[in-house]
């Protein structure tokens, strides 16, 4: 695993030790980023199950001002950080071992307010929809935020949650990656649903 682009481009990765952690291919990190950016004039990063921290590393390396990582556990907090410190992107970034519900709670109590979420959760635990709908409810979400949701494929995710409005969905084998923007400030949002066959998948 590398960094894509930006100003910490090309600096290898540390993987999670042991097989519970599923990281993001680069191949699929490099079509998230050409999907919501690939640039951000600066901005707040949240990362639930963070786990190696490559997404809000990438997001970080491409502009984004600050970031905020959690993982439940304690391998990839220390990846997290490890990670943080080759890419030259500690002083920017806010690492925190928790679980995800627990992280808004105390996340919402700093009033905090993201303009990018990432959510990778195990396959297995089925809460992206009530984590986006804590988000939502409890406006920690700027306007026209994005959220990014990596899922198994078997999994839909079609209608609105919240404010929050389906954008646009992409296979990449076993993987789907769907993408939902906060409408809260009025703006519309022009839906478009992108699969990708068998240039997507992964062998």
């Amino acid at each position: 695993m590398r960094v894509i682009s930006g100003t910490a481009k090309g600096r290898s990765l540390k993987a999670v030790p042991g097989m519970n952690t599923r990281p993001t291919t680069d191949k699929v990190k490099e079509a998230i980023f050409s999907m919501i950016g690939p640039y951000f004039d600066g901005g707040h990063v949240l990362d639930l199950f963070a786990g190696t921290g490559g997404l809000s590393i990438e997001a970080l390396s491409r502009g984004m001002d600050r970031a905020v990582l959690t993982d439940i556990e304690k391998k990839s907090i220390d990846t997290i950080k490890h990670n943080l410190e080759v890419t030259g992107l500690s002083g920017q970034a806010e690492v925190y071992r928790n679980e995800a519900a627990r992280a808004l709670k105390v996340l919402h109590k700093r009033e905090a307010r993201f303009d990018l979420v990432f959510l990778d959760p195990p396959y297995r635990l089925k809460v992206i929809k009530d984590l986006i709908e804590q988000l939502d409810h409890n406006s920690m979400l700027n306007p026209d935020a994005t959220i990014v949701i990596e899922h198994d494929a078997e999994d839909t995710y079609s209608d609105p949650i919240g404010r929050l409005e389906w954008v646009r969905r992409a296979e990449y084998g076993d993987t789907a990656v769907t993408i939902y923007r906060n409408t809260a400030s009025g703006n519309t949002v022009e839906q478009a649903e992108a699969t990708e066959g068998a240039e997507g998948r992964e062998h």
